[in-house]
């Protein structure tokens, strides 16, 4: 059964750092690829950062501030976001969906695949 864990959400002021980590059990690492959805009050859910094996993805929106990064010893993804914005204020997600095509990764929402975890939410005051 995959599980998928996430932590280190929090509040912070503009300009600070976070660091996310999802740890996972239940599925073969190395199969799947794991990334970070966000959902920010009235907007659309955006895939922003995916890894894989042999795959990786960042979307604009966050490219320059948002490096993710995967322990295949640990079984844990890690987003470590930087810079942070008052519009970066969401919930996150960690999403695995099997498979390594970060591509395929960006629109599993839409599609309704993948296993989500439960989120954590982040807070970035002005």
């Amino acid at each position: 059964q995959v599980q998928l864990v996430e932590s280190g959400g929090g509040s912070v002021q503009t300009g600070g750092s976070l660091r996310l980590s999802c740890a996972t059990s239940g599925f073969t690492f190395d199969d799947y690829a794991i990334g970070w959805f966000q959902e920010a009050p009235g907007k659309k859910r955006e895939g922003l950062v995916c890894i894989s094996i042999n795959s990786q993805l960042t979307a604009p929106s966050v490219k320059g501030r948002f490096t993710i990064s995967r322990d295949t010893a640990k079984r844990t993804v890690h987003v470590q976001m930087n810079n942070l914005k008052p519009e970066d204020t969401a919930t996150y997600y960690c999403v695995a969906l099997l498979g390594r095509n970060c591509e395929s990764w960006r629109v599993a929402d839409f599609y309704g695949l993948g296993n989500w975890g439960k989120g954590t939410l982040v807070t970035v005051s002005s």
